[in-house]
């Protein structure tokens, strides 16, 4: 039931996680060292392209009488607030560009566009997530209160709804990151506990009041003003509405892709007892999945399918992560760690079907809940007891042997006890790969 030993789940000693640490140290110092101008430059360059698309989203919307301006007007509108969220509010928000000095682009300065107060998300996100990633019972994100995504999460009939509920957080992804600090269900017994949260509601109703006036009165009363005509209001709402919807399904799908898909570990509150520098990179390595991008891609999920390293490094620049990707490959490799990475659809797809799995009552599922894929611990190596919890090196190579080499020997010998009769089958189905 989730990972209660790190080092004995990864196979590997102090030495080796103190020697990890010590090698993601000197990344981070040697790219803080060699940030300058052409980090500033692409910064200021993805302000200027998000400021021209939504610029010129807004006036196809405006000037829109065809159905077609209309589509064209409210997707560039959406991709503008793609950008915005992920490769401008999120990072910038991380504290990625404070070496700058500027305050335009300041962690503590940025409010972006979304319906969550800036202050409020830097809290839920860096401080709780990203210092508890996959802890359960500290991080927030593990299913958001709302969904099963770990077995470890005991089952109730609520979760029977689980497609469903992920259907309403995709589509109205920023109303979700608005209430998850507010902890709507949460009791508060103390005085200070109930006027903090009075606090954090004003808070939040202002922003999401502003947030609604900007995108549903404003702009849409300026349109119809301007055009004298209901349509152009109903038009300009509407594309607005749709612009929103686009940037939130986009978000919810590059971050389950990041937290979600197999391979993405979960961990106890014992994980936390005297962590270590390289215990806290260890868990991060473990606990986050990639998924593969091109410059495009990478850049519209704010470089975010290099999640692994942006849990790593958090604060720095996101234009460094696809560098920064290989070299923490080689870690990985040196010290036959996993790194878990994928088609972007196929991570998706994993976080989905993981989804609607676990819907369902452990009864039904098959594998258990120390040895599947979307949850595992230590104890899933411990059903052969020649199986040793810590890295060798191979005699005849003189390559180290780990938690890689471990899980795909595990998942061997699992394939050799499957029924002969099974065997048979697909090997003489003309649509089995072995045919």
């Amino acid at each position: 039931m989730a990972i209660a030993d790190i080092p004995e789940y990864a196979h590997l000693t102090d030495q080796d996680i103190a020697e990890i640490g010590a090698k993601l140290d000197a990344i981070r110092a040697e790219v803080e060292a060699d940030r300058g101008e052409r980090d500033a430059r692409y910064l200021r360059n993805t302000i200027a392209l998000q400021r021209s698309l939504e610029v010129a989203g807004r006036a196809m919307i405006f000037g829109s009488t065809r159905r077609s301006l209309w589509w064209a007007g409210a997707s560039t509108l959406g991709v503008a607030k793609i950008i915005e969220n992920m490769e401008l509010g999120h990072n910038v928000m991380h504290g990625q560009w404070d070496w700058m000095n500027d305050p335009e682009v300041h962690s503590t300065t940025w409010e972006w566009d979304n319906t969550g107060p800036s202050a409020h998300w830097k809290h839920q996100h860096n401080f709780i997530h990203h210092k508890y990633t996959n802890v359960l019972g500290m991080d927030d994100d593990v299913g958001y209160g709302l969904l099963r995504v770990t077995r470890d999460q005991r089952w109730r009939p609520f979760y029977l709804g689980n497609l469903l509920w992920n259907t309403l957080l995709m589509l109205g992804f920023e109303w979700g990151v608005a209430a998850q600090h507010l902890e709507l269900g949460k009791k508060r017994t103390t005085e200070e506990e109930q006027l903090q949260f009075k606090k954090d509601l004003r808070d939040a109703g202002e922003k999401i009041g502003r947030q609604v006036a900007k995108d549903y009165v404003v702009y849409p009363a300026i349109v119809g003003g301007v055009t004298r005509s209901k349509l152009g209001w109903r038009k300009a709402l509407s594309a607005n509405l749709l612009a929103n919807v686009i940037r939130n399904i986009w978000t919810n799908a590059v971050i389950f892709c990041g937290h979600f898909p197999d391979g993405a570990e979960k961990f106890t509150k014992r994980d936390l007892e005297n962590e270590s520098r390289g215990q806290w990179y260890l868990r991060q390595m473990l606990g986050s999945a990639n998924f593969r991008s091109g410059p495009v891609l990478a850049f519209l999920s704010g470089n975010l399918s290099y999640q692994i390293e942006h849990h790593i490094f958090p604060d720095l620049p996101s234009n460094r992560l696809a560098d920064i990707s290989v070299r923490v490959q080689a870690i990985c490799d040196e010290y036959d760690l996993p790194y878990t990475t994928g088609s972007f659809p196929m991570q998706y797809a994993k976080s989905w079907r993981t989804i609607a799995k676990l819907s369902l009552p452990d009864k039904y599922l098959k594998a258990t809940a120390d040895d599947a894929p979307e949850t595992a611990s230590e104890l899933r190596f411990k059903t052969d007891p020649a199986q040793h919890l810590r890295s060798v090196v191979d005699p005849e190579t003189g390559r180290r042997r780990g938690l890689k080499s471990a899980i795909s020997a595990l998942r061997e010998r699992r394939a050799r006890r499957r029924p002969v009769s099974a065997v048979v089958t697909r090997s003489t189905d003309p649509q089995s790969p072995a045919a």
